[in-house]
């Protein structure tokens, strides 16, 4: 008898993720979509994240940590998928809700779209400016047709015939999601936001971390859109405005206190790490530069929108938190 394929492929990038990975296998085993193949592209972990995948039904795929970039890992786990449909997750997010990938899944229904991707939410011990960024580019509102190529492999999916057509770009050092999402909307496809799609997206990273990401992201803007420019006069009023909007936002939310450092701080890696990843000047598309860059309303997390599907019970010993506790 034929093996039943998968409705869908999940690539998971990773590297020393044991703190996380238990935790989104687990979340994957409880989708409401089954059957799955989930495919772990491990570049090298040294610490127990290949142990405890092979406790879950996954395949793992190795490559060198001299070989990585993202579009290469992406590439690497794609290639070894049986599904027409492949999901894209950080090793280091796990989905808050049952559906997740029913609702990441369901604009492939129209054929002309290429990528859908989902909300993402911090911790409440996350960055307060983390947070607020995740606010400001995933939405409570979903859009079915999206005017921009704007999105995050955190929390998506494409179509592998297209995929195909045009695998990652592996000489990025980032936003590798943005130069495929470009593509396929050059060619004509759309992309679609789904906010029920929810996972939460822990990012632990200090000052240098920040700095280093934001560094990289901006190197890969410049090479993705060549003529692209962001000068000193930008960074200083993009620092200034959404370092206001976020402490008017934490003063709002009685956080203020306890978070203002991190404000300051987060902000400025953010913005001198992009600061110093542009080389040329040129036009930079203005709905990219929002969607990137620029603040949104400060809106509150509390004013979330509910949904009538129970979240995921993930035990308490899933949690990060704790991991990390058990290892001291």
């Amino acid at each position: 008898m034929a093996a039943i394929k998968p409705k869908c492929s999940i690539i998971i990038r990773a590297f020393n993720e044991e703190e996380h990975i238990g935790r989104l296998l687990t979340g994957i085993m409880q989708q409401s979509v089954q059957p799955l193949e989930i495919i772990l592209v491990d570049s090298g972990s040294t610490d127990a994240t290949v142990a405890i995948a092979s406790r879950f039904p996954v395949k793992v795929v190795h490559i060198r940590p001299e070989d990585f970039t993202f579009g290469f890992s992406l590439n690497s786990g794609i290639a070894q998928a049986e599904s027409d449909l492949i999901v894209l997750a950080s090793a280091h997010v796990y989905p808050v809700y049952p559906d997740w990938l029913e609702k990441l899944l369901a604009p492939f229904e129209q054929e002309k779209v290429a990528l859908s991707y989902g909300k993402q939410r911090g911790l409440p011990t996350s960055d307060f400016s983390e947070n607020q960024i995740f606010l400001s580019w995933f939405p409570d509102v979903s859009t079915h047709k999206q005017s921009n190529p704007f999105c995050n492999n955190a929390n998506a999916a494409i179509r592998r015939s297209l995929w195909e057509q045009h695998p990652y770009d592996e000489s990025l050092p980032g936003l590798e999601d943005l130069a495929w999402a470009q593509w396929a909307h050059d060619q004509g496809f759309d992309i679609a936001y789904v906010a029920e799609a929810e996972i939460i997206h822990v990012h632990q990273q200090n000052n240098k971390g920040v700095y280093n990401r934001y560094l990289r992201e901006a190197m890969a803007f410049k090479q993705i859109y060549p003529h692209a420019v962001f000068g000193l006069r930008e960074f200083l009023r993009l620092w200034i405005s959404n370092t206001l909007v976020d402490l008017s936002a934490a003063q709002k939310s009685g956080r203020l206190k306890a978070s203002w450092r991190s404000i300051l701080s987060f902000r400025w890696s953010q913005f001198t790490g992009t600061y110093q990843g542009y080389r040329q000047y040129g036009d930079l598309t203005w709905k990219l530069k929002q969607a990137f860059y620029y603040p949104g309303n400060g809106v509150n997390s509390s004013a979330k929108k509910s949904r009538d599907v129970a979240p995921i019970a993930y035990t308490e010993r899933s949690m990060p938190e704790r991991q990390q506790e058990d290892r001291k």
